[in-house]
């Protein structure tokens, strides 16, 4: 059976993406800042399959460094989905955005996800080949950024970045590095006037997961197709 965990997993996309791939036979593991959350996640999805709570906050080194001695026990991670994100730019520009802020989504958005690549990284390579999927956004586009959402953009531009770093230092380890856009999804985050459902927001991070060739790594993808920087 293989594992894969998942940050910011008690709800929206990384729930869904959980959930499909419970489904699909994996071991899940969710990652949630909250207990109480995350066992009321973990409780629907094992519905669906064999599913593992991880406390685990993206933001916090120390949080981080406790979910991997948590995930000792389990000792082997096929996929690394970096899920976990926030949008907090609603009211504000690149005009009026605030140094805290931009820091604060930075922490989240773009330091998180490499700090937890980096602290699961003797997991996955137990199972290689593994993966890594980066869940990013189209305002990580360059042509994509926008000036009303200025933390989320040049965090998910800078993830991007570090998706193609990662990708070039793991390639000899054999551990493919994507980072994909889920499309604007009907979540917390997306809204409810948002055009696409959560499976559809899902669709690409379980074939990145689960039935694409190994060998791509260093990309960016949106329904399963590759996509400009």
């Amino acid at each position: 059976m293989k594992t894969v965990l998942i940050t910011g997993a008690n709800r929206g996309i990384g729930f869904e993406t959980a959930r499909q791939l419970a489904a699909r036979g994996f071991h899940v593991v969710i990652g949630a800042r909250s207990r109480h959350q995350g066992q009321k996640a973990q409780r629907e999805l094992e519905k669906a399959g064999k599913v593992s709570l991880l406390i685990l906050d993206v933001s916090d080194s120390r949080s981080i460094a406790s979910a991997v001695s948590g995930f000792a026990a389990i000792g082997q991670l096929d996929v690394l989905i970096n899920n976990a994100g926030i949008y907090p730019d609603e009211g504000v520009s690149i005009l009026t955005i605030s140094r805290e802020q931009m820091t604060g989504t930075f922490q989240t958005n773009t330091f998180g996800a490499l700090e937890v690549t980096q602290a699961f990284l003797p997991f996955l390579k137990k199972a290689v080949p593994a993966r890594v999927i980066i869940v990013s956004s189209g305002y990580g586009q360059l042509a994509g950024l926008s000036a009303n959402a200025p933390s989320y953009c040049l965090s998910k531009l800078a993830l991007n970045g570090v998706t193609i770093m990662l990708a070039e230092a793991l390639r000899e380890h054999r551990i493919a590095v994507n980072s994909m856009c889920p499309g604007w999804v009907r979540t917390v985050m997306g809204g409810s006037s948002a055009p696409r459902s959560v499976a559809e927001g899902a669709e690409t991070a379980v074939w990145l997961a689960t039935e694409a060739d190994q060998n791509l790594t260093g990309k960016f993808f949106r329904d399963r197709k590759e996509i400009p920087w």
